[in-house]
């Protein structure tokens, strides 16, 4: 079951952006319920830790970074305190399960990267999160700070970027044979989310924003109705806005965090996704302190209607990232 199309007069319909995102939401769910009856669709924990170099930087690194932290090594054969930090992060990586994935470069071989991170001595750990690099510590540093800064990152990641890290299977790769997704079996929530649907049909959104909390509440990760939530609220928001009024207080007042936040839904809703993230990106530039913590959460939410796979959240997300950063 996925959430309804929806419509409501004087507003352009959210089905062309919805419907990029149904086929995801049902992969994710699956993959999910899949990763807790041990089934195949994770990712295998291997995946966790990988070997870097100059050539395979942006997509194994850059771009990952977009849906998790990504933590970077840079160590040597040669460095005996390497020796030390790179099992423990590795045993790290594994126990955290998926909610940052390490990285590791061998300096000898990527002198380049060596040069554009400035490491003057290793080891050397640096964080990528959204596009943006973090230095985090250097030198083997002992277990419980390595795990304190770790635990701030993975907060980082989730409170500025959304960035909920990746489901891992166990079980995943162990065969050598490819894993074929398991069939996803009615889920306990199912009636709920029905009645959640059945109230965006009905442009009840109050009602379908009730319905779609009641199951977050039990189970915070249920991907449907995340989607639906941040539907649900944004349609609630436009139904009674005067798009001219709107559009006038905008024009008016660029760097009002109300105003901005205002036009950027009647963007989304209008289909325009670049200009509405933009316009939000700019207005955390201009902004500090509770105002920008506003427009940077109703961004987040924003991306919850597109997606977090969508190529324009990914630029958004590095856009954001260079300017709170």
């Amino acid at each position: 079951m996925q959430p309804r199309n929806m419509s409501m007069s004087g507003v352009v319909d959210l089905a062309a952006v919805k419907a990029a995102n149904d086929a995801k939401a049902k992969a994710e769910q699956a993959r999910a319920e899949s990763a807790r009856q041990g089934g195949g669709g994770a990712v295998a924990p291997a995946s966790l830790v990988i070997d870097v170099d100059e050539a395979g930087f942006e997509t194994d690194v850059l771009q990952r970074s977009t849906e998790v932290p990504v933590v970077i090594d840079f160590w040597a054969e040669w460095c005996e305190p390497c020796k030390q930090l790179g099992p423990l992060l590795e045993r790290l990586a594994a126990e955290y399960n998926g909610r940052f994935v390490l990285a590791k470069v061998d300096v000898d071989a990527n002198q380049m990267l060596m040069q554009q991170f400035g490491i003057q001595g290793i080891p050397a750990v640096f964080a990528v999160v959204a596009g943006q690099a973090l230095p985090l510590f250097q030198g083997a540093a002992p277990e419980s700070q390595i795990r304190e800064t770790l635990d701030q990152l993975i907060q980082v990641g989730e409170e500025r970027f959304g960035l909920t890290g990746i489901v891992v299977d166990p079980e995943a790769g162990t065969d050598g044979e490819e894993s074929v997704p398991a069939e996803v079996p009615a889920g306990p929530y199912d009636a709920q989310l029905e009645t959640a649907a059945q109230a965006l049909d009905a442009n009840d959104f109050d009602g379908a924003i009730r319905a779609y909390r009641s199951v977050l509440a039990d189970e915070p990760i249920n991907t449907e109705a995340k989607l639906g939530l941040a539907q649900a609220e944004l349609l609630g928001r436009v139904a009674g806005m005067d798009p001219q009024q709107v559009r006038k207080e905008a024009a008016e007042n660029p760097a009002a965090p109300a105003a901005q936040m205002a036009a950027a839904d009647l963007d989304l809703v209008g289909g325009h996704v670049e200009d509405a993230f933009g316009r939000l990106v700019e207005t955390v530039r201009r902004n500090f302190g509770d105002d920008r913590d506003a427009v940077r959460v109703r961004l987040l939410e924003l991306f919850e209607v597109i997606g977090p796979d969508d190529p324009r959240v990914t630029a958004a997300r590095t856009a954001l990232a260079r300017v709170l950063f």
